[in-house]
């Protein structure tokens, strides 16, 4: 039996098939510290992996929330840096305004004693009866202070164009009731040239986020068709200044946004009111005859008037044709 058992365990063949058809017992593991029962290691590794795709969908879903606060925290600064900015370019203007408006008081400071009648009658003309009663004031004393009565129009005249205030036609009105008409003419043009750049110059330095904050479509629009002027930039500019397609103030505003030269601006500007302005120099020349000579040379005066009435008109008239060929 001995013999047996020692053949049995020598022999290779039987030891082979009790190793391949030995079934391993359940395995014994020590009790957890804390009393609580062991997971299966391959339930650990299911959990530990949903864990890290938890971890990872988090931190997925973590990185867009951060960027939109990144993206939010720059808006907010972009706006404050907006406000800021604003502030600081009305700030500007109204600095701009106010040092204008003591130039304007200085000029005046220098006039002469007036009679309380006559202070009554020196104010910004809003109709032709005001340019008409401030020229009999002004012309009384021309001949004593004729620089001071110059110095006075030219640089009101020059602050209305440059703040877009209404009321230089009737300034027009009253220096060609004071000057003659060739000195007129000239004094009208310099100042409207002048006005209008430093209105260009204000849009430049403060003004450019408002205009294309309210009115960026026409901006556009005109940049548009700007640029297809460019290389006869100063005739379009005289063109615009002669014809009733765009008001003064938006030209004046939107110029240095859409990148026109301050040189052909002014020179188109000081060519380009020329004719419009004539009519309204005319009509003081007028008022001034009719006035100191009375009706011996109205007619004379009239049928210049109405002269210029009708070439005046003409831009308008031909409205559409003028603009096909500049469009």
């Amino acid at each position: 039996m001995a013999a047996l058992q020692s053949e049995k365990s020598s022999d290779p063949g039987l030891v082979a098939g009790s190793v391949e058809n030995h079934v391993p017992g359940p395995t014994i593991r020590p009790p957890s510290p804390l009393g609580a029962t062991p997971r299966p290691p391959l339930m650990r590794d299911r959990q530990g992996l949903t864990k890290s795709a938890a971890r990872g969908t988090g931190t997925a879903r973590q990185e867009p929330g951060g960027n939109h606060d990144m993206s939010s925290e720059k808006v907010d600064s972009r706006s404050e840096d907006s406000q800021e900015e604003s502030s600081k370019n009305f700030t500007i203007l109204a600095f701009i305004f106010v040092a204008s408006l003591v130039v304007l008081g200085l000029v005046y400071w220098n006039f002469p004693d007036l009679k309380e009648e006559e202070r009554a009658a020196v104010k910004l003309p809003r109709n032709i009866e005001d340019a008409k009663a401030l020229g009999r004031v002004l012309s009384a004393y021309k001949e004593a202070y004729y620089y001071e009565v110059m110095a006075g129009v030219t640089v009101t005249y020059i602050f209305l164009q440059t703040f877009a205030i209404p009321g230089s036609i009737f300034l027009s009105i009253l220096i060609g009731y004071m000057f003659p008409f060739p000195l007129a003419l000239f004094v009208v043009c310099l100042c409207s040239a002048t006005g209008a750049s430093f209105c260009y110059l204000l849009s430049y330095l403060v003004g450019r986020r408002l205009v294309l904050r309210y009115i960026p479509d026409r901006v556009k629009q005109w940049s548009a068709t700007v640029n297809r002027h460019r290389d006869n930039l100063l005739w379009y500019i005289i063109f615009l200044r002669i014809t009733p397609f765009l008001p003064n103030w938006f030209i004046n505003i939107t110029s240095p946004v859409i990148d026109v030269p301050l040189y052909p601006f002014y020179l188109g500007t000081f060519l380009g009111v020329a004719p419009p302005s004539c009519i309204a120099i005319q009509t003081g020349t007028t008022l001034y005859q009719l006035t100191h000579y009375g009706a011996a040379v109205s007619w004379k005066s009239m049928s210049f008037l109405a002269v210029f009435a009708v070439l005046s008109l003409l831009p308008t008239l031909f409205k559409g044709k003028l603009k096909e060929k500049f469009d």
